[in-house]
């Protein structure tokens, strides 16, 4: 995927607003090499502790390099934004997830970062406040950062807050940062924040500095062998939609969950696999959309029983949850969570072939499908509050995805004939994958949906051309 035709439509991406000129930031996606696609295989063991269903004994097994997988482990990996920090301003890159709520960088006093990360360094801010209360730390699967309570300005191009509250870490586990993120901006709900602070997003939308109270997210998938180290991986909309990258409407689905919202929850209401209704259990159907995880997991009874309708497939030995099935199989799978089924490109589903994923090489006839069992048989009814489902990158880089705080909803829509051809592959991302990409109109449903007329103006939208970034060990 070269760079000049992206710019290029990088700007037609932004000829469609009026009014205020939007703010661009660029975000750039770090690619490793395919045989790091085996740390794909940990993602399970960070969203089972995420949610609260991880063993003690899983959460040991690895350090927590996966733990802020944005969207993917490889070539499609984490996605990251740059905000500025202090007075000055100090640029940092952070992590964009929906399915977390704190704001932390590592700052000049972490005890164990990367020698590559970039560091804030808070004596060279004559905002920088340290509370009263300065010792906190946020929890990811088997380990956690540590730092101060803090505030201070942060902003995202021209959108500012002063007194935004985020901890400065001086202690990351192992693994957590590499390259040139330096931490992670949670874009879920307060609820669930460890520092309390108010997230940033919603701290813009109380002081009415958006346009909509809304963000929007279009994420490109990783199909080319020949990729730079850097390349565009979609868009990121702050306080509006960007109507180059999605046709026709929105559907818009209240938020599922607990009155006081946490994630971002919707119910699963259909499944379908080579092109056949799959029989999902109706006591666990909560899904978070969570942009902050790779790969698709569901509870153990459903994933089973999707797998069960793929000739040949069958569980990956000494990998728990993961399946594998014949890499000359094209997965057709769809899902909905209201009106719609919206289907998942086959490419999506195939993560590459089994020997590649354990570090054997790149032949092989089985390969590693893109939805798992991320449960394994704990009790998910029981806490009404926890989602059964996790829906990552494998669902979100098929459609345009909006998340609303007023009112509380989620939307997909359609991507756009332009957003498809800046996610095509230049050839298959190996030779047993499909290389299939297109990605089919949803097809209707029997549920009834609501839909948001067109924005044509965004006068303070925020709009992020960004890349993926692939933690390399």
């Amino acid at each position: 995927m070269g760079s000049f035709p992206l710019v290029v439509a990088a700007c037609l991406l932004f000829s469609t607003f009026s009014g205020a000129d939007p703010i661009h930031i660029p975000i750039t996606r770090r690619s490793g090499t395919p045989t790091t696609r085996m740390n794909l295989l940990a993602a399970a063991e960070f969203m089972r502790a995420r949610y609260g269903y991880g063993s003690a004994a899983t959460s040991q097994r690895r350090g927590i390099e996966q733990s802020l997988n944005f969207v993917n482990q490889q070539g499609d990996s984490i996605y990251f934004g740059t905000i500025n920090i202090g007075t000055p301003p100090q640029p940092l890159n952070v992590i964009l997830d929906t399915g977390s709520s704190d704001l932390w960088v590592a700052d000049s006093n972490c005890t164990n970062c990367d020698g590559q990360t970039p560091l804030f360094r808070p004596d060279q801010s004559k905002s920088y406040v340290r509370q009263t209360n300065p010792n906190a730390s946020v929890t990811y699967a088997s380990g956690h950062v540590a730092g101060l309570n803090s505030t201070d300005t942060v902003s995202m191009g021209n959108l500012s807050l002063q007194s935004q509250g985020f901890l400065s870490v001086q202690s990351v586990a192992n693994g957590l940062l590499a390259g040139s993120v330096s931490g992670m901006m949670g874009l879920a709900f307060g609820a669930i924040s460890s520092t309390k602070a108010v997230p940033f997003w919603q701290g813009l939308i109380s002081s009415n500095q958006l346009a909509a109270p809304e963000m929007a997210f279009w994420l490109t998938r990783f199909l080319d062998t020949n990729f730079q180290e850097e390349e565009p991986g979609g868009s990121f909309t702050l306080g509006g939609t960007n109507l180059s990258l999605y046709q026709g409407d929105i559907e818009f689905l209240p938020l599922a969950g607990p009155s006081q919202p946490t994630y971002w929850l919707l119910n699963v209401s259909a499944v379908t696999v080579q092109g056949q209704s799959l029989n999902i259990s109706t006591d666990n159907t909560l899904a978070a959309i969570d942009t902050g995880t790779t790969l698709i997991g569901g509870p153990t009874i459903d994933v089973h029983n999707l797998w069960g309708q793929i000739p040949g497939s069958g569980p990956v030995p000494s990998k728990p949850g993961y399946f594998q099935f014949p890499c000359t199989t094209t997965l057709n799978i769809s899902m909905a969570f209201g009106g719609k089924l919206w289907p998942i490109a086959p490419a999506d589903m195939n993560l590459g072939t089994v020997n590649m994923f354990l570090g054997l090489g790149d032949s092989g006839s089985m390969c590693i499908g893109g939805l798992f069992d991320w449960t394994l048989s704990n009790d998910t009814v029981a806490d009404k509050g926890k989602p059964s489902w996790v829906i990552g990158d494998t669902f979100l880089k098929n459609v345009y995805s909006v998340y609303r705080q007023n009112p509380l909803s989620i939307g997909f829509a359609q991507l756009s004939d332009l957003a498809v051809s800046l996610s095509a592959p230049e050839d298959a991302k190996n030779t047993s994958s499909p290389a299939t990409t297109a990605i089919p109109p949803p097809t209707e449903g029997s549920s009834s949906s609501f839909t948001l007329n067109p924005i044509s103006s965004v006068s303070l939208s925020l709009i992020f051309l960004f890349f993926a970034f692939v933690v390399v060990p």
